[in-house]
């Protein structure tokens, strides 16, 4: 017997949810991929070996011997090659951030030195400088990004970690904006800063433009020592002769020569004299030293280039009884 009120299934309800294990969208990538992070790390770690490799040999040829900036250079370098260390292998990201605050500090140490002072000591332009000022403003957006980008590792960190790198990953853009803003203003304060600076090309003065040519005495920590006649005291450079400077280029603007003739004011009973430079300008001696005044002395009663290795040998200060 047919059965004629049999319910029929006119249609079959349709699955609105996901299956089980179903994913029905995907968080879209805002970090870098695995590949690129590792690049970031790369080059995050080579910038600070490279601006630190800079800082040691410049310790080590010299600036060791300076007050207060030889041991800040040493601890450069120390700090720099130990952040590269973390970022590089470990991908610290505080070790990047440590990098990026590094970099933008020893930067702004750079251009207050070439600018004013810093510590006492006024830096001038030169190719090694310059050099690790644009490593410095390269390593910033490098390091920075390396510190706030997600990372292919932190889905799979702690709960925590996760939840606060999805944070920043939605404010990723925005952040990166302004990474890059701060990097373009580094950028120019670099280029501003080196321009204005006194470099190896500076040219020496005249004694005409220098004043009365006299050369004077004063005391300093208990020595007579030999002054120009705005009390600048003067140097002598081991690796000169009594007819021939060795100081030019960069080395002439950290130690600008004492241009010559000069008179003997009261208490200088030395023997004065002259040599001719590469330039044909006149250079001062004072009992077979060719004389030089130092950039790091900001006024009478100094002497911080006394005893100093830098520029390929040793300064002393000129004593008034030769």
């Amino acid at each position: 017997m047919q059965r004629t009120g049999s319910r029929q299934r006119t249609g079959s309800r349709q699955r609105t949810g996901p299956r089980p294990g179903q994913r029905t969208g995907s968080r879209q990538r805002t970090g870098p991929r695995p590949g690129q992070w590792l690049v970031l790390r790369a080059a995050g770690s080579g910038l600070l070996i490279a601006t630190g490799a800079i800082h040691l040999d410049l310790y080590l040829t010299g600036y060791r011997t300076i007050p207060t900036i030889g041991w800040l250079f040493l601890l450069q370098a120390i700090a720099a090659f130990g952040l590269a260390l973390a970022v590089g292998l470990l991908g610290s990201r505080l070790a990047a951030a440590g990098g990026a605050l590094f970099a933008v500090a020893t930067l702004g140490g750079y251009l207050l030195a070439i600018r004013f002072a810093l510590f006492g000591f006024r830096e001038v332009r030169t190719t090694s400088g310059i050099v690790a000022g644009v490593i410095e403003v390269a390593a910033f957006p490098v390091l920075a990004a390396l510190a706030i980008a997600p990372g292919p590792q932190h889905a799979s960190g702690r709960a925590g970690m996760a939840r606060l790198m999805a944070g920043l990953g939605d404010r990723l853009p925005a952040a990166l904006a302004a990474i890059g803003g701060v990097s373009v203003v580094c950028a120019a304060l670099l280029g501003v800063g080196v321009a204005g600076a006194d470099g190896p090309s500076t040219p020496a003065p005249t004694a005409a433009s220098t004043g009365a040519a006299v050369l004077r005495t004063a005391q300093i920590k208990g020595a007579t020592v030999l002054t120009n006649s705005k009390g600048l005291t003067l140097y002598w450079f081991a690796p000169d002769t009594p007819t021939k400077s060795v100081c030019y280029g960069a080395c002439a603007a950290y130690w600008p020569p004492v241009p010559g003739p000069q008179r003997a004011g009261p208490g200088v009973t030395g023997r004065l004299g002259t040599i001719k430079r590469s330039d044909g300008t006149l250079q001062a001696t004072y009992d077979g030293h060719p004389l030089y005044t130092y950039i790091g002395d900001n006024g009478p009663g100094q002497a911080t280039g006394n005893n100093i290795n830098l520029n390929g040998g040793l300064w002393h200060e000129v004593l008034a009884s030769g």
